[in-house]
């Protein structure tokens, strides 16, 4: 790989990748702001948002895989200059957000299942039912956003979306203060008493906001001149059952992926929380970083698809190979640098999460599992999104389950609780977690790199034997 080539591709990724990082940040900080003023109600509170949270979150995350295939669709038609068939399969990706509303706030309207995982009874369970009640209001504008969202970064306008984003944090910050912990306002009718909801207020200000966000996005979308070409803002087209299927067939092992990459950490979360407090609050720290640390490679991986995505629907073949490739090896790069920066500063870094020596000594071993864990996540993530712009899913659906699923979290649990007898002590409690997580998700790494290298060298041989024959007439 030259450099200047590699700098020219970078020059190409840095106008996408950017709003959706600064994007991404925006809706991390979400959580963020739950957590920073739930801390503040009650520890009965805190402990209901962490699992409705997780409720939420895996939820959530596996139906907007689903409708994010909307991305590698759009971006090839946009590519092949058919601006309405990729308006169109927008409104069909509103149209399966819907649909899938309905089953996602099924699950959040009866979470059993998510209580008894976590052994919420009581007075956490009522509050966790009524803080997932607030968030089932909040998932269909969500997810209809999402399609929104998938669109809009595939034909290079990622700045609208990061505005939309940023915007919803400037509102979720004072509706999420009034209903956590309540206020009494004047009104020219007496006063008006908020009351302090705690974890459940934050369910229901996601919900206000969510709602605030999606209109926002539809009045952009009828009013805003660059989407008349795509025939969007008008009366939309009828769901058809072929662009549907289209859709499903690339977004469910996409769902799929996404949702055992959450999980992977959900479940690691309830298994962690069996070992101790001060454990789960070191593994708490390293979540964070790890969580953060994400949103870099994540935005190379989606300006990569993006690129690639409509390069092919383009017809250069060859660029598509050259922009995949470059960008994975552009994000492995950065994030040597992060994951080794953040080793070196991890004594500093540990420091402005707590000054508790008991938190901070359970914390540092972690986050050098966390550096290399970042670097092997960043390989596997680009890949995926490169191989999706392919409409390639069920390959890395299969890796997931296997890397993540069967190396990283049962091998954790396997050697965290040393359920054989032959875990060295070093890997028993949360390391053990850490260690087999960073170990399934290089696996992961290696196979997604690999498997990519394989389609990009079959896609060269194809284009070199299609090209022979006609040089030669």
């Amino acid at each position: 790989m030259t450099r200047p080539r590699l700098v020219d591709s970078a020059h190409r990724l840095l106008p996408l990748a950017w709003p959706v990082f600064v994007g991404q940040v925006a809706v991390l900080a979400f959580s963020t702001v739950d957590t920073v003023m739930v801390a503040r109600a009650s520890a009965l509170d805190l402990a209901a948002l962490a699992i409705g949270a997780a409720a939420y979150i895996s939820v959530f995350v596996g139906l907007m895989g689903v409708v994010l295939a909307v991305g590698p669709i759009a971006g090839q038609l946009f590519g092949a200059g058919k601006l309405r068939e990729s308006g169109h399969a927008t409104e069909q990706a509103m149209w399966l957000a819907i649909a899938l509303s309905v089953l996602g706030c099924t699950l959040l309207l009866v979470p059993e299942p998510f209580l008894a995982l976590a052994h919420a009874e009581g007075s956490v369970a009522a509050k966790v039912r009524a803080y997932l009640q607030g968030l089932a209001f909040a998932l269909p504008p969500a997810l209809i956003f999402t399609a929104y969202r998938g669109f809009n970064v595939a034909v290079s306008r990622p700045k609208s979306v990061m505005v939309l984003q940023l915007g919803a944090l400037a509102v979720k910050i004072p509706v999420n203060a009034l209903l956590v912990f309540g206020a009494t306002l004047p009104t020219p009718f007496g006063e008006w008493r908020v009351p302090a909801f705690g974890a459940p207020g934050c369910g229901a200000a996601t919900a206000i906001v969510m709602w605030c966000q999606l209109f926002a996005a539809l009045v952009l979308l009828r009013r805003d001149p660059f989407y008349a070409r795509f025939g969007l803002g008008r009366v939309p087209s009828r769901p058809r059952r072929t662009s549907l299927a289209a859709l499903l067939r690339l977004g469910v092992p996409m769902g799929l992926s996404i949702l055992i990459e959450v999980t992977g950490f959900t479940f690691m979360a309830f298994f962690v929380s069996r070992i101790g407090a001060t454990v789960v609050a070191g593994h708490q720290i390293a979540v964070n970083m790890v969580s953060m640390m994400f949103m870099l490679p994540l935005s190379i991986a989606n300006a990569s698809s993006v690129l690639v995505a409509q390069r092919i629907g383009a017809g250069d073949a060859a660029d598509a190979r050259r922009i995949g490739w470059d960008g994975l090896e552009i994000g492995v790069l950065i994030a040597v640098a992060l994951g080794g920066t953040v080793y070196l500063l991890r004594q500093a870094i540990v420091g402005l999460y707590t000054s508790d020596a008991v938190i901070v000594a359970a914390a540092l071993p972690l986050l050098a599992w966390v550096a290399l864990f970042h670097v092997a996540d960043a390989a596997q993530t680009i890949s995926a999104f490169v191989l999706r712009a392919y409409r390639i899913a069920t390959v890395p659906l299969v890796v997931y389950v296997i890397a993540v699923w069967g190396i990283g979290l049962g091998g954790g649990y396997v050697a965290a609780f040393d359920l054989t007898g032959l875990s060295p002590p070093w890997m028993r409690g949360v390391r053990g977690f850490w260690s087999m997580a960073t170990l399934g998700v290089a696996v992961a790494a290696l196979a997604m790199a690999g498997f990519l290298a394989w389609k990009l060298r079959s896609e060269r041989r194809e284009s070199r034997a299609v090209s022979v024959p006609a040089t030669r007439s």
